[in-house]
């Protein structure tokens, strides 16, 4: 059996993630939508024969997590049939996790015609048929939700198969930029195999694999002392989405999180059952976002591969709806994810206070803008919105960031938007008095407004109204999310959920943002000179400083010691 010196892992460990890294260039400037090379809403990976991660790059990082299942499904549906020059697709829900947009490409690699690993690229389709162009609202099953795939094959050694792109084709409305972006995903994949290929044709596949084996024992280890470095115990949380998109009752999502030794056990014991509306989400995702915060808090420096997490295990009810089977709908499956990551890394702040973070703004607050014109045919355009983080035990939280489930996902430019679509840009700002006050307070929200240039349709979903951002050992909650809505005739409308509105030319969208939960202590015991440098940039006003703070501010803009609550 070959083996690896602790150089050529390391050389393998770091020219793996450059492949990612390639792949994710390749994809972003291959693709042909704006969600994926502006907004960045994709994730590449490569992994071995079994389907183990190996490397990836920034993206979404929710998605890196349960690559590996499509991988596996993949491997389990077509066993030895299997070939050089492959290309398999497929986005269904319950095995994949996501909702339906989210389409994962993956291929497999070869080295003198023995597989040697796979690439893989998921990337999100702005239109994948659906019952609305877009993301719809109110969907309340997976078949009003567009075109469902398990694993298919889409290109055979090389050669496209004609029925199936046809067969895309027909169930979208947009076809140039659907075949566009799944033809940058093949590059990404294309990329990865050629990248490996080089490294393959220096060390061989077996000295690869053998270095392969000690970076999945090197995660094992760190995660093992890890998770015994921290305190035994078991601590709860729980918390409600404002509701499920279609009603108006409160939506339960709760968590249980023990520690045991080198074992780290989560338990969604309490959390609501499946839910009328699209909020549901499929297993494989939610085991995904588990990791994703369990790295936010253990080894975040660490990156994930194959040997990742077993250390965790999930307890995950049968009847639950982070546990979503057919037919439940999955559209809007990550808003329940932003309200667990929170509760999640909120217990673990009690087992790691040198680490703990209040609450952040926790939705993707997502903003679509779509219709058909001569000049554009039909358009889509859809982007998340970013908002405050929580505090920390040791410094401020994060304005203006984008959630944590999606990483490196980014709002649209305003040129690129006032370029490709009928809406102007008014107002990208901080939005004043936003973070949960403390010591550490949270960061701030934004406010986006936008102005319709011509008649056009609005699709709108905001969330963690009735949960906002928590603070943490005497942290103070962030303000909510707002959305005004100013037509032409002077009426005003305020609503956080909105299924293709027509907002005729003229209208005003306003969307505001939360902010993030306070961080460790009291607020009155954050510095003077904090509170006032918040106040002189327009970030806090004198009102809230007093009020909040106990800090008064004097009209010179310096702190009145004596008016204000001592420090």
């Amino acid at each position: 059996m070959s083996t690896a010196d602790p150089i050529t892992t390391e050389v393998v460990r770091n020219f793996v993630i450059s492949c990612a890294e390639d792949m994710n260039a390749s994809l972003w400037r291959s693709a042909h939508s704006a969600i994926i090379y502006e907004g960045k809403d994709s994730a590449v990976a490569l992994m071995d024969e079994h389907g183990n991660m190996l490397g990836q790059s920034t993206g979404v990082p929710l998605f890196i997590g349960a690559i590996d299942v499509c991988v596996r499904h993949v491997k389990d549906y077509y066993g030895d049939d299997i070939h050089e020059g492959d290309i398999f697709i497929m986005n269904d829900s319950y095995m994949q996790g996501t909702h339906l947009h989210d389409v994962t490409a993956i291929g497999p690699i070869f080295d003198d015609g023995d597989l040697v690993g796979f690439g893989a690229a998921r990337a999100h389709w702005n239109d994948i048929g659906a019952m609305d162009p877009g993301s719809t609202m109110s969907s309340t099953n997976i078949y009003q939700e567009g075109l469902r795939l398990g694993p298919t094959r889409i290109v055979s050694q090389g050669k496209p198969i004609r029925e199936w792109y046809d067969h895309l084709k027909l169930n979208t409305r947009l076809e140039g930029a659907t075949i566009g972006d799944l033809g940058a995903q093949i590059a990404a994949i294309r990329t990865g195999e050629r990248r490996l290929g080089q490294l393959l044709g220096k060390i061989g596949a077996d000295t690869y694999r053998a270095a392969c084996q000690n970076i999945f024992e090197q995660a094992r280890q760190l995660d093992r002392e890890a998770i015994a470095a921290i305190q035994d115990g078991s601590w709860s949380r729980e918390g409600y989405l404002d509701n499920d998109g279609v009603g108006d009752a409160p939506v339960k999502v709760a968590l249980t999180l023990t520690v045991k030794g080198e074992e780290l056990i989560v338990d969604l014991t309490g959390t609501s059952g499946p839910v009328a509306g699209s909020v549901n989400c499929g297993a494989s995702q939610t085991e995904s976002l588990l990791r994703l915060a369990y790295k936010t808090m253990i080894s975040p420096d660490r990156a994930i591969t194959g040997g990742s997490f077993e250390t965790m295990s999930v307890v995950l009810p049968e009847e639950c709806m982070f546990n979503a089977g057919e037919p439940a709908a999955c559209e809007w499956y990550f808003t329940g994810l932003g309200l667990l990551a929170d509760l999640f890394i909120s217990c673990l702040s009690e087992a790691m206070p040198e680490r703990s973070t209040a609450a952040h703004y926790g939705d993707s607050m997502v903003v679509g803008f779509f219709s058909v014109d001569p000049k554009r045919g039909q358009w889509i355009s859809i982007e998340p919105t970013a908002g405050g983080w929580g505090g920390r035990a040791d410094s401020d939280g994060e304005s203006a960031l984008i959630n944590l489930v999606n990483g490196g996902f980014r709002n649209i430019p305003a040129e690129v938007m006032e370029t490709k679509f009928p809406v102007r840009l008014e107002e990208f700002s901080m939005r004043a008095d936003s973070a949960g006050p403390g010591k550490n307070r949270g960061g701030f929200g934004v406010t986006r407004r936008y102005t319709m240039l011509q008649d056009n349709f609005g699709a709108i979903w905001f969330e963690r109204s009735k949960t906002p951002a928590w603070g943490l050992n005497g942290g103070k909650d962030g303000l909510g999310p707002e959305i005004t809505v100013a037509f032409p005739d002077g009426t005003v409308e305020h609503t956080l959920k909105m299924r293709a509105r027509a907002l005729p030319a003229g209208t005003v969208v306003e969307c505001k943002t939360g902010g993030g939960g306070g961080g460790n202590g009291d607020p009155m015991e954050r510095d003077f000179d904090a509170v006032a440098r918040d106040v002189a940039r327009g970030l806090v006003s004198p009102t809230a400083a007093q009020r909040d703070y106990g800090v008064v501010i004097a009209e010179d803009g310096s702190v009145d010691t004596e008016a204000s609550v001592p420090r």
